[in-house]
């Protein structure tokens, strides 16, 4: 390479990695737009639950086939993207397979790479099939219609064209390297399982041009690495990144453990001290904001839960193992955690049209993006939660908006409604006197 090419490679990778960086800094913001709720405890069994989950893929083999191809495409992109160094390095100084040294050592990882590359677009293809021609039923829902289906097809696809050019990029090179005498720079050094069943594809052309393609294909797949990184930001596939932290900030309280809401609880211990005396509270700051019971708008809920909106990969496993919505509910879970990640992106663009402040925009998350016959319909059961392959809670969503529902708009379903009173009135959710709970034994 010349100078000008290595001047050309720093400016392309100041770019990429810096527009990387920029959408980085807005998910962490927006992330943070939640409310403060602690998960650093026990910090031995979250390792262990990321290391399990998030790295050793454990929930996601619970289904064979998606899981045993995931993982292919999974460790495959991995670590064929160690090879990035490489190629960085190169870039920069102008060298060639400057890890060509490591002798052996190089043979083996190039030929892994060479064959993962392989295993990935069997994979890939596979799940083209399962998306596109069989149609599965978790991927042909109605909330996956539009952009979100669009999205999952343009990640196989730019999987396909960056394992392409890898492979290509290794043809051409081994083309070259094979040439009698040597050419240019291109010193023998690595091991080409996959590719030397393409290099014959470049017999009969003069090297010359044969040496320009290997370029163009080094050249268009580190672009393609870099677009593909900055195309993380606006897909589904943000979870290549985020499934790490949301797995170790996960809930570890007992499935079916809801939290209680401190204020509330303040109220009834107070209620329940025969000793409290309520005149004793601490005096109202007329200028700070009154809290609010449960959640409406994305500000409302905890930044772990906006974090799950975030790492949410659309796989669909929640919303297929729903009761709710096997029954022909409305409610879809996968769809919660869309519309939760919608909305906040339509705030964090609120924020940055207005300079760094949310101004209303008489929308919220309840009504607007989620109905509350959404909501009404769960049976909290936990089945979400329970299949998420990646830890993510859209119950926890669904119980906060509830409350907000209950205790803000008393709008519950009438049935709730009449439970309520029931038990406000008789101390039991049956309308029946308390003198006469005990006249089934009568009969």
């Amino acid at each position: 390479m010349s100078y000008l090419d290595n001047l050309l490679f720093a400016i392309l990778l100041a770019i990429g990695f810096g527009y990387f960086y920029m959408n980085i800094k807005k998910i962490i913001r927006n992330i943070n737009l939640g409310a403060a709720v602690n998960r650093k405890d026990n910090a031995k069994l979250r390792w262990e639950n990321m290391a399990m989950i998030a790295l050793g893929q454990s929930k996601m083999v619970k289904r064979p086939v998606a899981g045993v191809l995931h993982i292919i495409v999974y460790v495959g992109f991995i670590i064929i993207n160690i090879e990035l160094l490489e190629i960085i390095i190169d870039g920069l100084l102008g060298t060639h397979r400057v890890f060509a040294f490591l002798g052996t050592a190089y043979d083996v990882l190039i030929g892994s790479f060479e064959i993962l590359a392989l295993l990935v677009l069997v994979a890939v293809f596979t799940f083209w099939i399962r998306r596109n021609i069989i149609k599965l039923k978790r991927f042909s829902s109605s909330d996956l219609d539009g952009s979100p289906k669009k999205d999952a097809n343009y990640i196989l696809y730019f999987e396909v064209v960056l394992m392409t050019l890898f492979l290509l990029m290794n043809a051409s090179d081994l083309h070259l390297q094979n040439v009698p005498g040597g050419f240019s720079h291109f010193v023998k050094a690595g091991s080409f399982p996959v590719s030397q069943f393409i290099a014959p594809l470049f017999n009969g052309i003069s090297n010359e041009i044969v040496m320009i393609l290997t370029e163009i294909f080094w050249w268009l797949h580190i672009t393609g690495i870099l677009i593909f990184m900055n195309y993380l930001y606006f897909s589904k596939h943000l979870h290549i990144l985020l499934a790490f932290p949301n797995t170790y900030f996960a809930n570890l309280n007992p499935q079916g453990q809801f939290d209680n809401l401190e204020s509330v609880t303040k109220e009834v211990k107070m209620i329940m001290d025969p000793n409290a005396d309520p005149f004793a509270a601490a005096p109202v700051n007329e200028s700070e904001a009154v809290a609010k019971f449960g959640a409406s708008d994305v500000q409302d809920l905890n930044w772990v839960q906006l974090l799950n909106a975030y790492t949410c990969t659309e796989c669909g496993r929640c919303t297929s193992s729903c009761p709710a919505n096997l029954t022909g509910k409305k409610l879809s879970p996968r769809k919660i955690m869309m519309d939760t990640r919608d909305r906040l992106e339509e705030v964090g663009r609120n924020i940055d049209a207005n300079k760094g402040i949310f101004v209303p925009d008489n929308k919220t998350l309840l009504n607007d993006y989620i109905t509350p016959e959404e909501l009404w319909a769960c049976t909290s059961c936990n089945a979400c939660v329970e299949e998420c392959p990646v830890s993510i809670s859209p119950l926890s969503i669904i119980i906060d908006m509830r409350r907000y529902l209950v205790m803000e708009k008393s709008a519950a379903p009438m049935p709730i409604n009449a439970m309520m009173t029931n038990i406000e009135n008789n101390g039991a959710p049956w309308q029946y006197n308390q003198q006469d709970r005990l006249n089934w034994k009568n009969e």
